[in-house]
């Protein structure tokens, strides 16, 4: 039998890597449509955004909507947006901010989903667990210079800080991002939309 979205999260919910979590009444939170144009990759669902059950609707998904220039409503929309995390649960809580994405997981799902959308143009991998992943050998030794070196990565893979609050310190020491790397990712993202519009 031939792969498909709903085969797909069928298995996700009944995976026994999962049963502890879809026991506590999570859903595993990603988006995935045949048509989509933009993948985003984040890290995991934060607490909020998995109790609210849809995601990035947090200040992270605030501030990642306005480096894209995009409206609530084209980032909600499947047939422009897909949303693969690095995990698609909640991995609960660490000392400083929450635990990573379980290992593993990316690798056992996102190829599935993948396949399933050929229309996919641009990833944007927001924070380290996405780039390390994605990158793979062309990732530079830190989160900052696979940003600062963003266009060797183009035109399909697009690396951003993940825009946690919890990263405002980089943004002190890192004015460039906003300024430079910002304005290209919206000029990128628009023309992406436009010939979704246009079509």
């Amino acid at each position: 039998m031939k792969d498909t979205f709903h085969k797909i999260n069928r298995e996700i919910l009944t995976d026994p890597e999962n049963r502890e979590l879809v026991e506590k009444g999570y859903q595993p939170l990603y988006v995935a449509h045949a048509s989509a144009r933009i993948l985003i990759v984040g890290q995991a669902p934060g607490r909020k955004t998995q109790q609210a059950g849809r995601a990035w609707q947090d200040s992270s998904g605030d501030r990642l909507r306005t480096w894209l220039g995009v409206t609530a409503d084209q980032f909600y929309d499947s047939s422009l947006f897909a949303q693969l995390p690095m995990d698609f649960f909640y991995p609960g809580k660490a000392r400083t901010g929450d635990n990573p994405p379980r290992k593993g997981f990316a690798a056992k799902w996102h190829p599935r989903l993948l396949a399933l959308m050929p229309k996919i143009r641009l990833f944007i991998l927001a924070g380290q667990s996405a780039q390390t992943y994605y990158l793979g050998k062309q990732s530079r030794p830190t989160l900052t210079e696979n940003v600062r070196h963003y266009q060797d990565y183009l035109p399909r893979l697009f690396p951003i800080v993940h825009p946690s609050p919890l990263n405002f310190r980089w943004h002190r020491r890192n004015p460039w991002f906003e300024d430079e790397v910002v304005p290209e990712l919206q000029a990128i993202v628009g023309e992406l939309i436009g010939q979704v519009a246009s079509s």
